[in-house]
C-alpha cells in the first residue's frame, strides 16, 4: 500500500459509516455507533465495550447502554448491510460472469462458530460442543451466512443458537439476559434456513449454497431448499441415507432398504462401475492436497421412501491422509463435477472469514449479558469487515507501479490513526490510543485439476 492509500483509509470509513445514518434517530446515537466500530477496527487486543470507550475517552457505561440499550434500528442495519453488498458487489440475477473461467456465481456459506466464556450469565452459554476448543466446554454457538463471488467474501448475518433446556425452558433465565419471548429454541438448520430468507428479501440471489454435515445432516433442510429452488452441494455424514438404485418393492427388508452414503459409495452399482478421478487441489496457505473422486445420481430418503428424483452423492478421497468426504447436491443430471467440487470446497472460505472476524475485528470479544447487545454487536463487526472487505478489492485494483505482484513481506511502516473520528468545528476527540485500521483480507486460493488436464482456482 501506498501513502497515499493508507491515507484514504480515514475518510473512505467516515463516508461508509455515512450509509447508516438514517438507521439511527439520535445523532449522538450514530456518532457512538462510529466510535464502537472504530475500536473493532483498532489494534486494541481486546475489543469489548471497555477498552474501546477507553481508548476513544467515551464513557464506558455510555457504550454499553448503546450496544445494549440506545434506541436504534439494529434490523435496518442488517438490511442495509445485505442490500449494499447486492448493489456494489454481487451480479444482477443472469447477468454477465466475471470471466473467470473459476466462476461458480453467488457462493452462499453457512456455518457455525463457538466462543468459549465463563460463567453462566451470557445469553446462550451452557456446556456444549465447541469447535473453537475441539471439546465441549462452556461457550456459546452462533450460525452465521456469508456470500462469496470471485475473490469478495463477507458476512450476511448472524444470529446467537439459544439451547432448549438450559434457555428455552427457562424463561427466567432469559428474561434476566434480556432474550425476548419470542425468541425461542430453532435448530442451527432452521436458523440458517431463516438467514437465507432474510437475505433472499434484501437482494441477494444465491447460485449455490454449500455448509458442512452438520447442516448437510438434516434431510428436511435438504428438502425446504428444494421447495426454494436453491442449489446447494453439501457435506453430509457418512451415515447419511440414500439408495443408490431405485428400490423394486417398498420394503424395509436389507435388500430394499435405504443404504448409508459410505455403503452406497463401496457398494452401489453407479460407483462400482466407475473408476476413480484424481483432483488436485492446491492452497496457497497448505501443502497441495489430491483427492481420488467418484460421483453418481441416487435417491434420498424422505418419510421412510425415495425422493422421486435424483441427487448426486459424491465421495471424495484424501491420498495421502485417507480421509473421505461424502457430498450430496440438487443441482441438475447435467452438472459439471469439477464445479461441484468448486463449491463444495470453497466453503472453508467462511473459516477464513471467522479468523479475520475474531482476530481482526473482535467477533467473540462480547463481554456483556445481553441478548441484544451481542446481537448488536455481531451487526457491527459484519459492517466493520464490509468495510475492509470493499476496500480490500479496492486497493487490489490500485497496486503502486513498482509493485511486481509479489505479497512477500517488506519494510513495516507505522500505520496512521485512520480509524479516528473525523475533526468537528471544536478539533478532533481526543483519543488515548491510535486506531489503524487492517487494510485488508488474506486471500486463500485453490487450484483444481482432475487427470484430464482442466483446472479452475477456488478462493477460499
Amino acid at each position: 500500500m501506498t501513502e497515499e492509500q493508507l491515507a484514504g483509509l480515514g475518510p473512505a470509513f467516515t463516508r461508509f459509516l455515512g450509509g447508516f445514518r438514517s438507521c439511527f434517530s439520535r445523532r449522538p446515537t450514530f456518532d457512538h455507533m462510529g466510535t464502537y466500530c472504530r475500536g473493532l477496527l483498532s489494534d486494541l487486543p481486546r475489543k469489548s465495550v471497555e477498552p474501546i470507550a477507553l481508548a476513544a475517552g467515551t464513557a464506558v457505561r455510555t457504550l454499553q447502554e448503546f450496544v445494549s440499550d440506545h434506541a436504534w434500528d439494529h434490523d435496518a442495519v442488517l438490511a442495509r448491510v445485505q442490500r449494499r453488498i447486492v448493489a456494489d458487489h454481487l451480479p444482477a440475477p443472469g447477468g454477465p460472469r466475471t470471466g473467470d473461467s473459476d466462476d461458480v456465481g453467488v457462493v452462499g456459506l453457512i456455518d457455525e462458530t463457538s466462543v468459549a466464556k465463563k460463567g453462566d450469565k451470557t445469553p446462550g452459554v451452557q456446556r456444549q460442543y465447541c469447535g473453537a476448543m475441539g471439546k465441549v466446554e462452556n461457550c456459546i454457538v452462533t450460525v452465521h451466512l456469508a456470500v462469496r463471488h470471485g475473490a469478495f467474501l463477507a458476512m450476511l448475518d448472524s444470529d446467537l443458537f439459544l439451547p432448549e433446556e438450559s434457555w428455552d425452558q427457562d424463561r427466567a433465565r432469559c428474561k434476566q439476559a434480556h432474550v425476548p419471548d419470542d425468541i425461542t429454541y430453532r435448530p442451527k438448520w432452521l436458523i440458517a434456513l431463516e438467514q437465507i430468507k432474510r437475505a433472499t428479501a434484501n437482494g441477494v440471489r444465491f447460485d449455490w449454497l454449500t455448509f458442512d454435515e452438520g447442516y448437510g445432516g438434516k434431510p428436511e433442510f435438504l428438502f425446504l431448499l428444494d421447495e426454494m429452488g436453491t442449489n446447494y452441494v453439501c457435506e453430509v455424514p457418512k451415515t447419511f441415507m440414500c439408495w443408490p438404485t431405485r428400490p423394486k418393492y417398498d420394503s424395509a427388508q436389507r435388500p430394499f432398504a435405504a443404504k448409508r452414503a459410505d455403503n452406497a459409495a463401496a457398494h452401489g452399482k453407479p460407483f462400482v462401475a466407475q473408476r476413480w478421478e484424481t483432483v488436485r487441489l492446491t492452497r496457497q496457505t497448505l501443502a497441495p492436497q489430491a483427492w481420488t473422486v467418484k460421483a453418481a445420481r441416487v435417491y434420498l430418503q424422505q418419510d421412510g421412501r425415495p425422493t422421486d428424483r435424483t441427487y448426486w452423492l459424491i465421495v471424495a478421497k484424501n491420498v495421502e491422509t485417507g480421509e473421505v468426504k461424502y457430498f450430496v447436491s440438487n443441482a441438475p443430471p447435467k452438472a459439471a463435477l469439477l464445479t461441484l467440487l468448486k463449491v463444495a470446497f470453497c466453503r472453508w472460505g467462511v473459516e477464513h472469514a471467522f479468523r479475520l472476524a475474531k482476530t481482526e475485528i473482535g467477533l467473540g470479544h462480547y463481554e456483556g449479558r445481553s441478548w441484544q447487545g451481542l446481537l448488536r454487536h455481531m451487526i457491527l463487526c459484519q459492517m466493520a469487515m464490509l468495510f475492509v472487505a470493499e476496500q480490500t478489492t479496492r486497493l487490489r485494483g490500485e497496486k503502486p507501479g513498482a509493485d511486481d505482484g509479489t505479497d512477500g513481506p517488506g519494510v513495516e511502516r507505522d500505520l496512521p490513526p485512520v480509524a479516528e473520528a473525523p475533526p468537528r468545528d471544536a478539533g478532533p476527540r481526543p483519543h488515548r490510543r491510535r486506531h489503524p485500521v487492517s487494510s485488508g483480507q488474506e486471500q486463500s486460493r485453490q487450484r483444481l485439476t482432475p487427470t484430464g488436464g482442466e483446472q479452475g482456482d477456488v478462493a477460499l
